[in-house]
Order: C-alpha cells, then sequence, then structure tokens
C-alpha cells in the first residue's frame, strides 16, 4: 500500500527542504487567496517549486482556500487557470462560488487539475462528504477532531474519494471554517487568511454570578497534535494523505518535522514519490516548536489543552535537584550547550532564559542561566532552543534517486527505481590494455554522482570495458543522468480531475456558517436545492447571539467540572464577555457573542 506524506511550505526554499527531507507533497499559498496571509508566492516561484517536485515524483497542491467577494472571485478562476497551466497536482479549495466556476472551466476543457476540499469546508459530517464525493472532487481534507473510527466510517461510505487527514501540528480549537471570534473582535476574519488567534489569548473563566473559577489562563490555548502513535491505524482505517500543518513554520521546523514522519510512514507504508533523503541530524519532533503534544480526539478524550502558554515549551531535560553558584544542578541525560534556550513552567506561563556556561558534576550538569531566574528544586526544565540541533538542521539535505546501471556488450544501461531506462553504446570506444584497471576507473568514476539527483545502487560489469578516458567518463555519466531525468519528466503524470456535477447537498437550507461570500456561492447552493438563509458573517454580523465558535475542547472537563450544571463565561483581558454553551450530548462547547 502507498501513502503520501503531505508537508507545508511558506516560501520555495521551504518547499525545497521539504522535498528533499522525503515528502510526497507540498502545499504552498499563491499570490493570493490562501488561508495563510503570510505564506504567499509568485507564479514563478511555484513554477521552480513544480519543476523540482516533478524530477522526484513529489506532488505540488496550492491552496486558493479564503472565501472571496465578487471581484476576487474573478480573479481566483484567473489564478486556477495559471496554475493549471504550470501544472500543479492540485488546488485546494473552500470558496463554494469557486467551486462552481471551476466546474464550468473544466467542463469546458479549459482546466484539468485536481480539486481538493480544505479542511476550512469544515469537513467533519459524513454527509457532507459524501455530498463532495458525488460531486466528484478528487479529495477532502478531514477536520483535526475527526476519530479514528469516524475515518474508518467515512471511508467505508465514501470509498472513491481519497482522504487526507493531519498528522502533526498546531491545532485550531475551533472546527476549522466555523471560528468566526478574530472576525467579532477585530474584524479580521480566519476565512480570508487574516486570523489575530484570540484562541492564544489570556481570558478569565467565570460563572453568571461573577465567581472567577481560574483567572488569566489560555483557556482556548491547545497543546499541538501529534499522532505518530496511530500512524498504521489512519492507513487501515483510509487515510491516504498525512498533513504536516504548518505553512508559517521556519524551515529547519519543516524539516525536521518531514524527516520524522518520513520515517515512521515508511515502517507501515511505501511512499508515492521517489528518491532517498541523505542527511546528518535526527529527527526529534520535540527539538523544534511544541506547545507539549496531544493526539487530540483520535482514540479518546485527553488532555488536549495548554492554559499556561501558547510559546513553545520544547522538549523535557529534567528535574532541579539543587541550587548552587547562582545556577542548578539539573538531573538529565542530554548534553547542553551555552546558548541554548530553556524554559520553565510557572504559574504566569513560561518563564526563559539562556544558558551562559554549563559544568558537568558528579550529581548532574551545573547550568548557569544568563539573567535572574526563579528557581526552586523540583521544577522541570525544557529546552524549546537547541543550538547544535539547529545547527545540524541548518546543513543541507540531498535527495536522490537510486539507480542500478549495467554495461555488456558494449552497451551502458541505467535504471532508476521507478523503471525509468535508457541506454548508451560505447562501441566507438578502443579496446582497453589493461581491462582490470580499466573496470576499477569506470566504476570509481560512474560512482561519483555527488550534488546530481542520483545515487548509485549496484554497478554490474558483464563484459570488458573498453578504454575510456577519465574526462569522458565524467562527461558521459553527466549526459546520462541528464537524459534519465529528461525521461523521468516526461514520464510523470499528473492526475486529471474528472467532470464535476451538481448534486443534492445534504441540508435543506443553510446560514452565516456556509460561508457565503459572493453571488455565485449562493447559486451553488441555490442550484444544490439548498436554500441559503444569509450571507457569511464576514458579509454581515446577525442581529442576534450567535455561535463565534464551537470546539471539542470543553473547559468544564478541563477544570474537573463536568457535571457542574453553572452557566460559565469567558471574560477577556479588556474585559469583554463571552457566554459559553454546552453540547454535552455531542461533547462540544460554544462560545457564543455578547
Amino acid at each position: 500500500m502507498k501513502t503520501e506524506l503531505l508537508a507545508p511550505a511558506k516560501d520555495k526554499e521551504t518547499a525545497f527542504a521539504a522535498i528533499d527531507c522525503g515528502a510526497d507533497a507540498v502545499y504552498i499559498g499563491a499570490s493570493s487567496f490562501g488561508a495563510r496571509q503570510n505564506a504567499s508566492n509568485s507564479l514563478e516561484d511555484i513554477k521552480e517549486v513544480v519543476n523540482y517536485a516533478h524530477k522526484f515524483w513529489a506532488k505540488v497542491f496550492v491552496t486558493v482556500n479564503t472565501i472571496l467577494t465578487d471581484s476576487e472571485l474573478v480573479e481566483a478562476v484567473k489564478l486556477v487557470k495559471e496554475l493549471d497551466k504550470i501544472s500543479v497536482d492540485a488546488i485546494l479549495v473552500q470558496d463554494m462560488g469557486l467551486l462552481l466556476e471551476i466546474k464550468n472551466l473544466i467542463d469546458k476543457g479549459e482546466i484539468s487539475v485536481p480539486i481538493h476540499m480544505s479542511t476550512q469546508c469544515d469537513n467533519r459530517d459524513i454527509e457532507k462528504i459524501k455530498f463532495f464525493e458525488e460531486v466528484g472532487v478528487s479529495r477532502v481534507v478531514l477536520a483535526r477532531e475527526t476519530s479514528l473510527e469516524k475515518i474508518k466510517e467515512i471511508h467505508k461510505t465514501c470509498p472513491n474519494i481519497e482522504i487526507e487527514g493531519f498528522i502533526h501540528g498546531a491545532l485550531c480549537v475551533s472546527y476549522s471554517g466555523q471560528c468566526y471570534l478574530s472576525q467579532y473582535i477585530g474584524g479580521r476574519s480566519a476565512n480570508r487568511g487574516e486570523c489575530a488567534q484570540p484562541c492564544r489569548k489570556k481570558y478569565t473563566v467565570k460563572t453568571n454570578e461573577g465567581k472567577i473559577l481560574a483567572k488569566d489562563i489560555h483557556a482556548l490555548c491547545l497543546k499541538d497534535f501529534n499522532a505518530s502513535n496511530h500512524i498504521e491505524t489512519m492507513i487501515k482505517n483510509g487515510v491516504f494523505s498525512f498533513k504536516i500543518e504548518g505553512r508559517l513554520k521556519e524551515q529547519n521546523y519543516v524539516k525536521n518535522i518531514v524527516a520524522y514522519y518520513r520515517k515512521e510512514l515508511d515502517k507501515f507504508s511505501d511512499k508515492i514519490s521517489s528518491g532517498k533523503s541523505f542527511y546528518e541530524f535526527k529527527p526529534d519532533p520535540e527539538k523544534t516548536f511544541n506547545r507539549g503534544f496531544t493526539d487530540y480526539f483520535l482514540n479518546k478524550r485527553g488532555v488536549c489543552w495548554n492554559f499556561i502558554s501558547p510559546k513553545s515549551r520544547g522538549k523535557f531535560l529534567g528535574k532541579i535537584i539543587s541550587l548552587k553558584n547562582q545556577g542548578f544542578i539539573l538531573k538529565t541525560n542530554s548534553d547542553i550547550y551555552p546558548q541554548d534556550g530553556l524554559c520553565l513552567e510557572t504559574q504566569n506561563g513560561l518563564e526563559g532564559f539562556l544558558v551562559n556556561k554549563t559544568e558537568k558534576t558528579k550529581d548532574g550538569t551545573l547550568i548557569i542561566p544568563n539573567r535572574k531566574v526563579n528557581l526552586q528544586k523540583g521544577i522541570k526544565i525544557y529546552r524549546n532552543s537547541d543550538i547544535e540541533f539547529e545547527k545540524l538542521l541548518s546543513k543541507k539535505v540531498k535527495r536522490q534517486i537510486g539507480i542500478n546501471v549495467r554495461f555488456i556488450n558494449n552497451m551502458l544501461k541505467l535504471k532508476d527505481e521507478n523503471g525509468i531506462i535508457i541506454e548508451e553504446s560505447l562501441e566507438k570506444f578502443e579496446q582497453s590494455k589493461n581491462p582490470d584497471k580499466m573496470k576499477e576507473t569506470f566504476i570509481k568514476q560512474l560512482s561519483k554522482t555527488g550534488d546530481s539527483d542520483f545515487y548509485i545502487n549496484k554497478i554490474e560489469i558483464l563484459s570488458e570495458v573498453p578504454f575510456i578516458p577519465v574526462g569522458i567518463i565524467n562527461e558521459l555519466r553527466r549526459t546520462l543522468f541528464e537524459k534519465l531525468m529528461s525521461k523521468r519528466l516526461e514520464n510523470y503524470k499528473r492526475e486529471v480531475q474528472k467532470p464535476l456535477k451538481l448534486t443534492e447537498y445534504y441540508k435543506k437550507e443553510v446560514d452565516y456558517r456556509a460561508n457565503i461570500h459572493n453571488k455565485k456561492a449562493y447559486e451553488f447552493y441555490e442550484k444544490c436545492g439548498c436554500n441559503p438563509l444569509e450571507p457569511s458573517l464576514e458579509t454581515k454580523i446577525p442581529n442576534r447571539q450567535i455561535e463565534l465558535m464551537r470546539t471539542k475542547h470543553c473547559i468544564k472537563y478541563a477544570l474537573n467540572i463536568c457535571k457542574s450544571p453553572e452557566k460559565l463565561i469567558l471574560q477577556d483581558e479588556f474585559g469583554k464577555e463571552y457566554p459559553l454553551k454546552f453540547d454535552c450530548k455531542n461533547c462540544e462547547m460554544i462560545v457564543l457573542s455578547n
């Protein structure tokens, strides 16, 4: 069975790095209309990424997954046409108006690029995914909250649509596409790529009567997702593409996480792309940005929240066993270096400091901080900046495609790991006076693949090699590698989107949560037999109390008052209050407008 490892890229350099570290596909934002406004890229840069990815038969997906105004929709259609021309492998879509326009383009034969329904479409109901399957899109990106059992049920019910599921990264506390808190507070819409992340701010939790249950905590802040322990089950239950979140993440983060999941996925499935990655670091997700990890609701409800801080906690090193010489002794198995960033958890959040000096002692490692820190015996210490690990991550990673070389009867044959073959006759060369020495030189020079796109897996010499000067062998190697790569690119086949059809929507009517932001989106729902009651919240905030966020994270559960009948309120740092509602039947919490 083959699976896909899908990596984020904020720019072309990060995309190259992700591919080098083993990604089967990358997703990247175009110049506009992506759900991460600060991660945009030109068509020229995306074309470079496409050309590079396709060498390894890896794919490039482009996010056009915001909701659009009427005028933006016209520009988005032009963008989709351009992306199709440069052979991107899929477009991620949220806006149903854009989906309708794409259908029309496919009907006219103007584009053939596959369409993926973004997680921003709120893909958690089997009925919705069945609808998208019947429409005919290639893939659906599941909501992060989807359980293993639900994934299995979705795949069984909708076997003809690819399933993409998240495997790692930051978690939106709300169902994706259904968070209106940022728009409501400050006019920055998550559905238009402008989220201000109010979920990472501090709140006070209190009752309707004013009793404070928790003061100034990061009440909506979640840990980061890590599903590495569930890969095998996810594959068995129908997940084809394993998605790493992080289109705003730095290159070193992406390299570490991609390399880690490449190794983990390879234990259970074959990759869809080609090549092997060569790097010096040992991948470790805990050594790059993380707020602590959770597998969220994949298996069962656990501790998914991080009320202490939205900042990176990093990797646990050990506990302070004593204080000494303006520093402390840490019991740890890890080597710690000057300029490492360490931190500890306090009631006010994470307190961080740099390491000034370290010294091995009989009891542990003496660490001298670069400033005065409130330290106590027994406190847990974490490292959120590993200076030596970052140096290793910064080094160039090579990805190369394995080839077998065979020489017989003056014919040189190269065959890569995908079965692509090229041949070259060497009959124009004279017989060698020293066949054994010539064979040795021939093998040695062919094996010098350097920074090329190939590495030699095996060389078979089955007959006498003619005399060929070293310079000619080197030139022959370069020429053959170029021909082999050219043939590989000729044999790369982009998938083609089948025609889309409008079918009956699974709901009879929809409200602002359908995110209808243009006339074509209205038309889409009407043609699918659904009555749109109102436009997007970004168009007009309804004149009634509304849901600003619906989440599987429950503050009552987190505060161990699950059965309490008390009504709760979230109060932000400016005193603004948001009533909470609890849908206990579905284990969901709702943040309401005030």
